[in-house]
């Protein structure tokens, strides 16, 4: 009996060890990235359904935003601020990117009804999504912002708490960049 346990116990020892060691990558592919790493480069279309890629604005500031939904209020109000601070990103040679699981014909529908000109991209397989976040929260993307530099690497994140003064955070760390 004592050696039936003691194998027992062995077995579930070693499962256990094995269990944590298939854990621990998953783990840390599900962490979102950090301030200092490199932005993973990727290609998603936009609304004009024409792929575009990080890499394309390698020398330009990125403000790389994840929202939820397309045409809801939140998202709305968001991407109103980032239009109407169009002429101040452009100041800073920075280029403002949105990404949701949303298709290009959702965005496609939401652009023309709003009239933005910055580029809003489809991620419905969600791959960047999680790729940046660590893996979405359900059907939609978490409303976060990465500020990425014209090196390619992540300054500064948000998880963005009030849409009504987002674009103004981003821009005032903008400010604070210049040396």
């Amino acid at each position: 009996m004592n050696h039936i346990a003691t194998l027992t116990a062995a077995f579930l020892f070693a499962a256990t060890l094995s269990a944590g060691a298939q854990a621990t990558p998953a783990a840390a592919a599900a962490q979102p990235l950090q301030p200092g790493a490199t932005a993973p480069n990727f290609t998603l279309p936009s609304q004009e359904d024409k792929p575009l890629s990080l890499s394309m604005y390698k020398g330009k500031w990125v403000v790389l935003y994840f929202y939820p939904k397309d045409q809801t209020q939140g998202c709305t109000i968001e991407a109103h601020n980032f239009q109407r601070d169009m002429a101040k990103y452009d100041a800073h040679k920075a280029v403002v990117l949105g990404v949701s699981m949303d298709t290009v014909a959702s965005h496609q529908e939401w652009c023309a009804k709003d009239t933005f000109s910055f580029k809003l991209l489809a991620d419905p397989e969600h791959k960047v999504v999680d790729q940046y976040e660590g893996g979405a929260a359900g059907k939609v993307a978490k409303r976060e912002t990465f500020l990425i530099n014209p090196q390619g690497k992540i300054v500064k994140t948000w998880m963005v708490s009030n849409v009504n003064t987002h674009s103004d955070e981003i821009l005032a760390e903008l400010d604070s960049q210049k040396h």
